[in-house]
């Protein structure tokens, strides 16, 4: 009778496998090391979690998860939170802890890194610019924008967002940099009212 995977152990050890790339970055991700942070063989650890390739895709989809749990949380408790509102949330968030700053981080690298470097597919590596843009194009228009423009507002909005952190990351200059977010905060606001009222 073939043994079936332990579900709880493989959440478990899915997780461990978000906080250890957050810890050491995705060029150095490595099968032995990370099996030995996790305090289980590289043997348990493809049985459970697959290849070195399927481990790094279902951890890229744990973090987005992840993301998606933290922002519907903060939804729920302040249902009216504009989109200028749920970015001001995620750069007090990013810079609550360095964890959070790095999970950021991991991102952004999966983003930038050649394949050949990440092991990422190229709609993975997509796929982690494109869930941030695609929740704010969405929020846009619900809020009454038209689909077009919330497209490029939501890809400016993105790639603004996205200088910022890396800025962040580089620098570690926090005032600075929220002096600035607050000051493309209150363009986005100003934008989006005038697109509003144009329409």
């Amino acid at each position: 009778m073939t043994r079936r995977p332990d579900l709880a152990l493989k959440a478990r050890l899915l997780d461990g496998v978000v906080d250890h790339l957050a810890d050491h970055g995705l060029p150095n991700f490595s099968l032995r090391p990370l099996a030995k942070a996790l305090g289980v063989s590289t043997t348990s650890l493809v049985y459970h979690l697959g290849t070195r390739e399927e481990i790094l895709t279902s951890a890229f989809q744990r973090s987005s998860d992840l993301q998606t749990e933290i922002r519907e949380a903060w939804l729920v408790e302040a249902p009216e939170l504009t989109q200028t509102g749920l970015l001001r949330r995620w750069w007090d968030w990013m810079n609550d802890s360095p964890r959070n700053l790095a999970l950021m981080r991991l991102g952004i690298e999966a983003a930038a890194l050649e394949g050949t470097v990440s092991g990422l597919e190229a709609d993975v590596r997509a796929a982690q610019i494109a869930q941030w843009r695609l929740n704010i194009e969405q929020r846009l228009i619900s809020n009454g924008l038209a689909p077009e423009r919330a497209r490029i507002d939501a890809t400016l909005i993105k790639a603004t967002y996205t200088g910022l952190v890396l800025d962040l990351i580089a620098t570690g200059d926090r005032e600075r940099l929220t002096a600035a977010l607050e000051e493309v905060l209150d363009y986005i606001d100003e934008e989006i009212a005038r697109h509003l009222s144009a329409d």
